[in-house]
């Protein structure tokens, strides 16, 4: 591989307006939704910069996919991911394991999102 092994994220949603208020009130940001050929399927994208290195990604809504009980974990970056954790919380997620030292690769906290997805947060302070 020459390029980052991960080039794109999606994370399955049952209520798009939901979702995208907990994504947005928790990261504050806005979510910039993605044309779709088909009322089959909806997609909100994170703010993203294709010239900068990480991950793109998006919510998807899509029918016949249900949320929640996947086995793939997406880490967000943080500054400090006990911020973040906080405002899971004040948007109706809920927390799995608050935020906990990873030695020196920093900090990170578990949540559930309002849809029922793990989503790591990560931090270096």
């Amino acid at each position: 591989m020459i390029d980052n092994p991960v080039g794109w994220f999606e994370i399955y949603v049952q209520d798009m307006a939901r979702a995208r208020a907990f994504y947005e009130s928790v990261f504050n940001v806005t979510l910039e939704k993605l044309n779709s050929p088909s009322a089959e399927y909806e997609m909100w994208a994170f703010p993203m910069r294709t010239e900068r290195p990480g991950a793109m990604g998006a919510l998807v809504r899509m029918d016949g996919f249900a949320s929640g009980g996947n086995s793939t974990l997406v880490y967000f970056a943080c500054d400090d991911c006990a911020l973040e954790a906080k405002r899971v919380l004040d948007c109706g997620g809920r927390l799995q394991r608050e935020k906990f030292s990873i030695g020196e690769y920093g900090f990170i906290a578990l949540a559930f999102d309002s849809e029922g997805n793990m989503i790591g947060l990560h931090s270096i302070k």
